[in-house]
């Protein structure tokens, strides 16, 4: 299943709710499992608030998940697909 990371950062809004914000990544988790994938969330320091690492199906339900998270209006994401080793080594061998 591809690999997803999720850089996140709070709006205003999901700041001044931020106490509020277990519930909503309970409620993340949830939408990726009903997916297809699953999701571990971290809260982080720096440049970013939180990073989630994901897997799922296709890119279209990662695309479906970071727009209905958007759409709470709490925080901004940018994802990055990623590759294990073992998946980029094979995409490696076609390299001519």
């Amino acid at each position: 299943m591809p690999h997803y990371f999720v850089l996140g950062n709070w709006t205003d809004q999901g700041v001044r709710n931020v106490r509020e914000s277990p519930k909503r990544v309970d409620a993340a988790k949830a939408m990726a499992e009903k997916l297809g994938g699953k999701l571990e969330l971290f809260y982080t320091m720096g440049k970013y608030d939180f990073i989630g690492v994901a897997e799922a199906p296709n890119d279209d339900a990662v695309m479906q998940l970071a727009l209905q998270i958007g759409s709470q209006g709490n925080a901004r994401t940018t994802t990055i697909k990623a590759w294990t080793v073992n998946e980029a080594t094979k995409v490696l061998a076609k390299i001519q």
